[in-house]
């Protein structure tokens, strides 16, 4: 496995320097993120982080990512400009050496918190979604952990409206249109799009989810057969749907070579309900097996991108919830234990 990091280019907190001295790390998971979304990158902005990257050692193979405009997901006639944009920046980031390029289909939110620093045991505090929490936010009068920068309150209700006209079947059919036209680039230029799962993974709002599960994923590689047309899995994003076994999932979509990018990380269910909250990356810390899902991939020739995802604020670290140094470096160190261990154990 290749494990890398996520590094929000030049304005991250987190110097480069740093990131290289976490043992074992190949490179950085990066975008460019003063373009606006369905806009062109250039190849010069692109270039710019790959040296980056490399003047401090490290690769820059994968691109967390290139957003997906909302006129895509929606299917208004505008969408067919914005995907072959995105078509054009798979070109300009292959020319750099990009080898996977994470995504999403979710409306609107990629993802969702009813807190950004739930209290945990050991002092520490993480993000956390919680379903009685959850039910007290009115949806016609947002004011969402991460999400308030992000939309003005008209712009976020008139999103939600239109979503809620939209059907999952509708939903699916513009993904598919998305990706029939998106992939033969892939293809033509040596590129695996890795999609992320809903995070959480079920419907929000009154508006439709897209791959929150093993049936939706067997759909969508049913609908565009490329092995291009891949998965990021995230063991938390789909972990915090009870009813996925993240083993099984493992093992079979390492199997069939759709697993081009790896997210690790824990999660703690906390009550019967939709509760849960993110926790070190151990197993006994959380609710996943996180040892017999390395042992699933390994098993089944899973040698791809890897990153510790969402990490808790610890030692007083300050900075972006989920994504300071600390504990995402001791989730690499943790991964890198999983790893080895398991290779070792197949001599």
């Amino acid at each position: 496995m290749k494990l890398t990091f996520r590094w929000y280019g030049e304005k991250d907190s987190i110097p480069l320097q740093f990131i290289r001295e976490i043992p074992n790390m190949s490179g950085v998971v990066t975008a460019v993120y003063d373009v606006p979304v369905g806009e062109k990158w250039s190849l010069e902005s692109v270039q710019r982080l790959k040296d980056l990257a490399n003047s401090a050692g490290l690769e820059m193979e994968v691109i967390e990512s290139i957003p997906v405009h909302e006129d895509i997901k929606i299917g208004r006639p505008t969408r067919d400009r914005y995907i072959e944009n995105y078509c054009e920046n798979v070109r300009t980031v292959a020319k750099c050496g990009v080898k996977c390029v994470c995504y999403n289909f979710m409306p609107v939110f990629d993802w969702l918190r009813t807190t950004m620093h739930h209290p945990n045991p050991d002092g520490s505090d993480s993000l956390a979604y919680s379903y009685e929490d959850f039910l007290k936010v009115d949806p016609n009068n947002l004011h969402l952990p991460g999400w308030d920068e992000s939309y003005s309150a008209d712009e976020m209700q008139s999103l939600l409206a239109t979503y809620r006209n939209i059907s999952h079947e509708q939903l699916f059919d513009n993904l598919v249109y998305f990706l029939e036209r998106v992939i033969p680039v892939c293809e033509e230029v040596g590129v695996n799009m890795a999609i992320h799962p809903d995070d959480p993974p079920w419907d929000i709002f009154g508006i439709p989810r897209i791959i929150s599960n093993e049936a939706d994923l067997d759909r969508m590689f049913a609908a565009v057969p490329s092995t291009h047309n891949g998965l990021t899995l995230c063991t938390g994003s789909f972990g915090a749907g009870r009813g996925n076994n993240i083993v099984h999932m493992a093992a079979k979509y390492a199997a069939q070579g759709r697993i081009h990018f790896l997210h690790m990380r824990n999660v703690l269910w906390t009550d019967d309900k939709d509760s849960f909250c993110e926790v070190g990356h151990c197993s006994k810390d959380g609710s996943l097996n996180m040892a017999e899902i390395c042992k699933a991939l390994i098993d089944n020739g899973f040698n791809g991108y890897v990153r510790p995802d969402h990490g808790r604020n610890i030692w007083n670290e300050g900075g972006k919830p989920g994504y300071g140094l600390y504990d995402r470096a001791l989730g690499a160190a943790y991964i890198n234990g999983l790893f080895e261990a398991t290779e070792f154990s197949k001599k």
